[in-house]
């Protein structure tokens, strides 16, 4: 998320400005996740749309109150840690 919001990746994050979340779903399989992703990915413009809504009618950022700098801080801590930088 942490990187959705500052755009520092070349991705469709920054090709189309993206910025906020306005949903997402929780699975405790990684698998089913990504399969669910594929399946959305597929549906037409208006069924994603009517899926937001129904969640978040106003389409506020649900990361709002989300603690990113803590996330950042200890990515970068791991990366350091790994001779990844």
């Amino acid at each position: 998320m942490s990187e959705h919001k500052t755009s520092t990746h070349g991705t469709h994050v920054v090709y189309y400005n993206i910025k906020k979340l306005v949903y997402f779903e929780s699975h405790s399989d990684v698998r089913v996740a990504i399969r669910r992703e594929k399946t959305i990915k597929k549906w037409k413009r208006q069924w994603k749309i009517n899926l937001i809504s129904g969640m978040n009618p106003n389409w506020i950022d649900l990361s709002l109150d989300w603690d990113l700098e803590n996330y950042r801080s200890n990515n970068n801590n791991s990366e350091s840690a790994t001779g990844a930088d």
